[in-house]
């Protein structure tokens, strides 16, 4: 299992290692210094010969900085010309002691990063727990790193960027802008939130002996766990056996939306898809996608809540309401209705989401009788917790994980970097590209799920096997026709190519 912290989590395993298991503080430098040095001399070899190449470790007066002294004096005794530029106006006692043994070891202090004239730079100047916006000299030093990465140098930041927030990601201003990062001890949460993801460049992790005291952390999403929820379809088997799913979509201003998610739903392997959608978009759909079933619920422009039309969801397995729905008093009232009546697997995404946002959710969610995903994007999941009667963070993962666990329910928090948690755990995934930033891509996954929980998994593990699938559909399309001209109907017709390539590839190891 990857794990992914927070500074807090991270904090008391570096506490439990030194305090319990009373492994020394300079011993656990030592090695995270050694292991930057390792991976900045992979990176020497990368780039040819070795001969006058040089290293640069850019640090600050943390811990995160001792680990640069100790890497730039290791890889000094290995022959690698390597400087410093130190930038703080106190040190802890683990970096001192290691700032004089570089020293000693005739090592030289630089006052500001150089222009040029190094191979590689080794970001050590600020740790996990920055927050805000970056201060002189520190913001002076991280432009001069990216200067470096501008004149050709590899960066490896230690354990984050500098000038990322190690809790969820942001970046106010400057930020080191890192070819690889190496996480010390382990792979942090910063780095894959926001715009850590951007910032982080490959991740890798070091493990220096820093012991858990607990396993109930985020972890990172790979094939293994997505193909052991995904059940096997049998010879012996049909439609009846795969479930029934309703997507509930579409108006005259959103038609698009219903087709997207009806066609994600057919792809993803629903037994039976059932559009119902607007009776004046009804002949638009004709053989559009003639596996569907198409149920008009009244004879205007929009669906329009009636209980008798309603009712007719309750024998599906699972239903997707709100793609394109539009925003109103109406979508909520159904979105409310569904959840004090239906007992399925229900997921609520687009127009239901800021539907409920705007006309009221609380009662609702708390009394609901379904298994229940909300799709949100980050800014309707704001709208949604600025309406939550009792104060919840808003920040990083931990908001998620209390709204969550507030109404228990499946959160799938759709971003660069995907997050789905169920309150009590949570996970997230790197899969997909820049290619799903455009309208339609969460109609499409909105479809994908809607098949997965009419298959039979429940909301927690559908909301993952949807998105990390929809994710490799991308990366699988943009490889025949690039991110820029991908669109959310492409990544669709890729699906069964991702189904097959996360079964086929589910021993893999991931992105270390």
């Amino acid at each position: 299992m990857k794990y992914l912290l927070t500074n807090e989590e991270m904090r008391l395993a570096d506490f439990h290692t030194i305090e319990n298991l009373k492994t020394p503080a300079l011993t656990l430098m030592e090695r995270a210094g050694k292991a930057l040095a390792d991976e900045a001399e992979r990176l020497l070899d990368l780039r040819g010969k070795r001969i006058r190449l040089r290293v640069l470790c850019v640090c600050g007066g943390g811990n995160n900085g001792g680990d640069g002294f100790v890497c730039a004096r290791l890889l000094r005794e290995r022959g690698v010309d390597t400087d410093v530029v130190f930038f703080a106006e106190k040190t802890s006692a683990q970096c001192e002691i290691n700032k004089r043994k570089y020293i000693e070891q005739g090592g030289k202090i630089l006052q500001e990063v150089p222009e040029n004239g190094y191979s590689v730079a080794v970001d050590c100047l600020l740790g996990t727990g920055f927050h805000g916006a970056l201060s002189e000299p520190f913001a002076r030093a991280v432009r001069g790193v990216n200067a470096l990465k501008r004149s050709g140098a590899r960066i490896l930041a230690a354990d984050i960027p500098s000038g990322v927030n190690g809790e969820d990601g942001q970046v106010c201003g400057e930020g080191v802008r890192a070819d690889e990062t190496l996480c010390i001890g382990e792979r942090k949460i910063g780095c894959y939130l926001g715009d850590g993801i951007d910032h982080a460049g490959k991740i890798l992790r070091a493990d220096i002996g820093i012991s858990l005291p607990n396993e109930k952390y985020t972890y990172l999403l790979e094939n293994e766990q997505i193909s052991a929820i995904l059940p096997q379809r049998k010879r012996n088997s049909h439609k009846g056996s795969y479930g029934k799913a309703a997507i509930v979509a579409g108006s005259k201003d959103y038609s698009g939306a219903a087709y997207l998610a009806m066609k994600g739903c057919l792809r993803a392997g629903a037994g039976y898809t059932a559009l119902f959608l607007p009776e004046e978009l009804l002949h638009a759909f004709m053989l559009k996608a003639p596996e569907a079933l198409l149920v008009p619920v009244n004879d205007g422009g929009r669906v329009a809540f009636n209980e008798k039309s309603f009712a007719r969801l309750l024998a599906y397995d699972s239903v997707a309401y709100g793609s394109g729905l539009g925003v109103s008093e109406d979508t909520a009232t159904g979105a409310r209705w569904l959840l004090e009546n239906y007992t399925g697997r229900l997921i609520l995404d687009a127009d239901a989401l800021n539907s409920l946002a705007k006309y009221g959710f609380d009662e609702a969610l708390k009394s609901k009788k379904c298994d229940l995903m909300i799709t949100p994007h980050l800014k309707e999941f704001s709208r949604l917790i600025a309406k939550c009667p009792r104060p919840l963070e808003n920040k990083g993962i931990e908001g998620a994980k209390a709204f969550a666990k507030e109404y228990g329910i499946t959160v799938l928090l759709k971003s660069a970097v995907s997050l789905i948690t169920n309150g009590l755990e949570a996970c997230l995934h790197t899969r997909g590209n820049a290619g799903l930033a455009k309208a339609g891509s969460g109609d499409a996954l909105t479809g994908i799920a809607a098949a997965l929980c009419a298959n039979g998994i429940d909301a927690f593990n559908a909301a993952k096997a949807s998105s990390y699938i929809f994710g490799v559909g991308a990366e699988l399309a943009a490889r025949d026709i690039g991110e820029r001209a991908l669109l959310a109907s492409d990544a669709i017709e890729y699906l069964g190519k991702a189904f097959l390539a996360v079964a086929e590839n589910a021993d893999e190891d991931g992105d270390d």
